[in-house]
């Protein structure tokens, strides 16, 4: 397979937060990269491109999409809920579930996920990237956690007869103590994860004050509290330390689930990479972030859903963050709602925070590259330079005039190979059957 060039009259260059004309790029299928951008005279192509080439003009490109906090194998939570899914259905339908998410989502114009725990599929997570990246189905390019980690009691599936897993598969795994901790990060980088999650807080009152389902909790003991389960902090700081620690001797990122803004401090300054949720964030804790370089992840797409009475303080938080410096990443969650609609969290950025549109697009580029660990990727992707992984894609529809254009994607390129083309997937059932003759 030979270079060929991409031929553009619009594009977003995310490392500028600028959009230039007259851009063509250069790119390799064998090695997946870019192999040069060049600007072009205005005019200079004429009305047709060369044989082999690819015409973009007229459309708006842009390096594909990282979504920062996604999970391949939950499926929306209006279909079911999520304790449900994870008792109800079998591996197999997960596995087939996942695998169309994975190709759901590279239509969709998202090129790389970063899947935070594979919600009681054990490392599976790891496996369905091993099969996108063998070619065996399309898919983002996966950056996976396996299990998550979590103090015992806490991010477990239980019942009123049972805890711990006994009746239900594990959601994560429950460590306790520095030395377990060391240990877990230690066996979930042997089991091929990319990156390191953990629970900072989590409700830890569950079997206390049963709810009747998981979302939205309705209390059925007689006389409960004002708060029947709050979250919690579930780790103390040298637990949280000692996961960190190990996890750089390890060279992998770490991403912290928090809930609360005393877990979330705590995760801060035990040094995580990421800072997921933080529903209850404030100016002393993004202080801390931008001086201890930590990414937020704020979610807004799946608080749209199951927080809507703070809704409006999620959203002015989020701003809040930005204002101060904060480095975003873009992720909503994405597997609570439907895979496919992962723009939601773009549109809620944009709309809901008032953040300008190029500061959200670089974060859902190059700050999601950030997020999936940077250099610890092992590849360079989210923006255009030579060396740096060939994944573009178009829209029909300018998204500085159209605020729903990243809900149609009309082309999609990731590693120099071709997906979607005039609105239509291509490449997606390859026959590799060869006839060998005895």
């Amino acid at each position: 397979m030979a270079p060929y060039t991409v031929h553009m009259s619009t594009l977003f260059d995310p490392k500028k937060k600028q959009w230039v004309e007259d851009v063509s790029i250069t790119v390799d299928p064998v090695s997946g990269n870019i192999v040069s951008v060049q600007q072009r005279a205005p005019g200079s192509l004429g009305e047709t491109v060369p044989a082999g080439d690819i015409d973009l003009r007229g459309k708006i490109v842009m390096p594909g999409l990282v979504d920062a906090h996604a999970h391949i194998f939950l499926h929306s939570y209006d279909e079911r809920p999520s304790l449900s899914q994870k008792r109800d259905e079998s591996n197999a339908e997960r596995i087939i579930r996942a695998s169309q998410h994975c190709r759901t989502a590279l239509l969709a114009g998202y090129t790389t996920y970063r899947d935070l725990s594979s919600e009681s599929m054990g490392e599976a997570d790891a496996q369905v990237r091993d099969c996108i990246n063998r070619g065996l189905i399309p898919g983002p390019r996966l950056f996976v956690a396996t299990r998550a980690l979590a103090s015992t009691g806490s991010y477990e599936l239980r019942s009123e007869n049972h805890a711990g897993g006994v009746c239900y598969p594990r959601g994560g795994e429950a460590v306790d103590g520095p030395d377990e901790a060391r240990k877990a990060v230690r066996r979930r980088l042997a089991a091929g994860a990319d990156v390191i999650k953990f629970f900072a807080d989590y409700r830890r009152r569950i079997m206390r004050y049963p709810p009747a389902q998981q979302h939205p909790y309705i209390v059925s003991a007689t006389h409960p509290p004002a708060d029947p389960n709050p979250d919690i902090v579930v780790f103390a700081q040298e637990e949280m330390d000692a996961i960190v620690r190990e996890a750089k001797l390890g060279r992998a990122p770490v991403a912290c689930h928090a809930g609360t803004i005393e877990g979330a401090k705590m995760a801060v300054a035990a040094g995580v990479l990421t800072i997921e949720h933080a529903y209850f964030a404030d100016e002393e804790l993004f202080q801390m972030m931008v001086e201890r370089k930590c990414l937020f992840v704020p979610t807004l797409a799946v608080c749209e859903r199951l927080h809507k009475k703070r809704f409006p303080e999620i959203l002015a938080q989020t701003k809040l963050a930005y204002s101060l410096g904060v480095r975003l990443a873009v992720g909503g969650d994405t597997g609570t709602y439907p895979h496919g609609q992962n723009a939601r969290e773009i549109e809620l950025m944009v709309e809901g925070c008032g953040i300008p549109l190029e500061d959200v697009l670089e974060a859902c580029t190059v700050g999601g590259w950030e997020a999936c660990g940077g250099d610890l990727c092992g590849v360079p992707f989210g923006w255009l330079a030579p060396g740096v992984r060939a994944d573009l894609i178009a829209l029909p529809t300018d998204p500085r005039k159209d605020p729903r254009a990243f809900r149609t994607v009309d082309f999609v390129m990731k590693d120099g190979v071709v997906w979607k083309q005039d609105g239509k997937g291509v490449n997606l059932h390859k026959d590799q059957h060869t006839w060998i003759d005895c």
